[in-house]
C-alpha cells in the first residue's frame, strides 16, 4: 500500500472519529431541550484541534514505521493528490454556500457552525476516499 493511501486511511479514521465524538457530546448535552441550545463551540474547537493533532501524530508514526524514504512521492502520487483534493474542495464550496444561505436566512449560529463543520468532514472523507479509489484502480481517468 502506498504511503499516501495509508495517509488517506488515517484521515478518514481521524475525521470520522472526531466528528462522532463531537456529535455524541453535543447530542448528549441537548438532552430533552432544543438541539440549538446545546453548548457546542468549545467541543467543536476541541474536536477539530484534536483531529489535527491526531492526524499529525499518526502521519509521523506512519513515516517512522515505513522507514527511510517511505514518504517519497512521485508524479502519480502528486496527480492523485491534486485531483482528490479538488474533489474534496467542491464539498467545502457547497458547505460555504449553505452557510451563506443560512446566514442570510438568519438561522442560529449553531446551525451555521455545524453546517460548516459537516462540510469540512465530508470534504475530508470524500477527498480521502477518492485518493484511496485512485490508488486501488490505478489512477484517475485522463481526458
Amino acid at each position: 500500500m502506498a504511503f499516501e493511501e495509508k495517509r488517506a486511511w488515517v484521515m478518514i479514521v481521524v475525521t470520522l472519529g472526531a466528528y462522532t465524538i463531537y456529535l455524541a457530546i453535543v447530542l448528549g448535552r441537548a438532552g430533552d431541550g432544543p438541539l440549538a441550545d446545546a453548548a457546542y463551540a468549545g467541543t467543536l474547537l476541541w474536536t477539530i484541534g484534536g483531529a489535527i493533532v491526531a492526524a499529525i501524530v499518526a502521519n509521523i508514526a506512519l513515516a517512522v514505521a515505513g522507514g527511510q524514504g517511505a514518504d517519497r512521492t512521485d508524479e502519480r502520487d502528486r496527480e492523485i493528490n491534486h485531483i482528490s483534493e479538488r474533489i474534496g474542495q467542491s464539498i467545502v464550496v457547497i458547505g460555504a454556500l449553505a452557510a451563506l444561505i443560512m446566514a442570510i436566512a438568519e438561522l442560529r449560529h449553531f446551525w451555521i457552525a455545524n453546517a460548516v463543520y459537516l462540510a469540512f468532514v465530508l470534504s475530508s472523507v470524500l477527498s480521502s476516499f477518492a485518493k484511496i479509489m485512485a490508488y486501488r484502480k490505478g489512477g484517475f481517468q485522463t481526458w
